[in-house]
């Protein structure tokens, strides 16, 4: 039994999740009681706290169309951000958190799927079968850097001249970007975020990354990335209140070409991080056996 908690109109609510366990009426209850006992009130998490110089409408809600915001000429990425909501949940309701398409599967948007290598394209289907069995992200581990650009829970961008740096929610993790005009290391120690150095191309933030570890997922299907990618993400804020990042994955390795997909993501503004912590009470493991 683990305990995540997840927003819930305006109320943090610690969701219970009790995967491959059965329980007793009186345990049922005890955890009934537990979760009701743990709605709390967000102004104790600066989850509803209006944040000055937000841009609103007359009727007070946020201007999501208004001019974007600049830092030494150059757009501002910072802020809070959620990933598109472009998924719908099936008509039994979503049985857990609430994801994009590109959170399943990062090549949905693309004519004729992902070019993957024949190994790749027969490795992502073992893992699909296996209904993330072997996932890093099912087993608390690091995502890398494009799930942590689709996952459901927010990430928070703070920009610098120098540095740009992107918390997230998802167990607390952090990315930096280089913005000092250093270059990719030669030979990196590989990581599960690898290394990243931005520049700015008038109004767009170019980012290149490498360095990456051999056995990272793209998306819940398992389509893979080994250590001889390169990413490169084009930041674009068009407005206020929103997102975009063209996202180029090179990994000869694994992919018969370079390919492009455009992430979206929303301001939430008024709010607040709040910690997620994966491992906290961690039980669902031992239980995982896939399909």
């Amino acid at each position: 039994m683990s305990l995540s908690p997840l927003r819930l109109r305006g109320q943090v609510l610690i969701v219970i999740a009790c995967r491959g366990m059965s329980m007793t009426g009186r345990q049922l209850g005890f955890i009934a009681a537990l979760a009701m006992a743990a709605i709390v009130p967000v102004g104790a998490q600066w989850l509803n706290y209006p944040v000055p110089g937000v841009p609103r409408t007359k009727g007070g809600a946020v201007n999501m169309t208004a001019p974007t915001p600049r830092l030494n000429g150059k757009p501002d990425l910072s802020g809070i951000w959620e990933a598109e909501d472009n998924r719908p949940c099936p008509a039994g309701g979503c049985a857990d958190m609430k994801v994009g398409q590109e959170f399943v599967n990062i090549g949905w948007s693309l004519k004729g799927g992902l070019p993957y290598q024949p190994w790749a394209a027969e490795l992502t289907k073992q893992r699909t079968a296996e209904n993330r069995l072997h996932d890093p992200m099912s087993k608390c581990l690091p995502p890398g850097i494009v799930r942590l650009h689709t996952h459901a829970l927010m990430r928070k961008i703070l920009q610098t001249p120098t540095l740009i740096a992107i918390l997230n929610e998802q167990s607390v993790w952090y990315r930096q970007i280089m913005m000092d005009g250093r270059p990719l290391p030669v030979d990196p120690v590989p990581t599960w975020n690898g290394y990243s150095v931005g520049r700015w191309e008038g109004d767009t933030l170019v980012v290149s990354s490498n360095g990456f570890r051999d056995d990272l997922w793209l998306d819940a299907n398992g389509s893979p990335m080994t250590s001889s990618a390169k990413i490169t993400e084009r930041f674009k804020r068009p407005d206020f209140g929103h997102l975009e990042i063209a996202l180029t994955v090179d990994d000869p390795k694994a992919y018969t070409r370079p390919w492009t997909v455009t992430l979206k993501q929303t301001i939430v503004a008024d709010s607040d991080l709040l910690d997620y912590v994966c491992q906290e009470n961690e039980k669902d493991v031992p239980h995982l056996v896939g399909k």
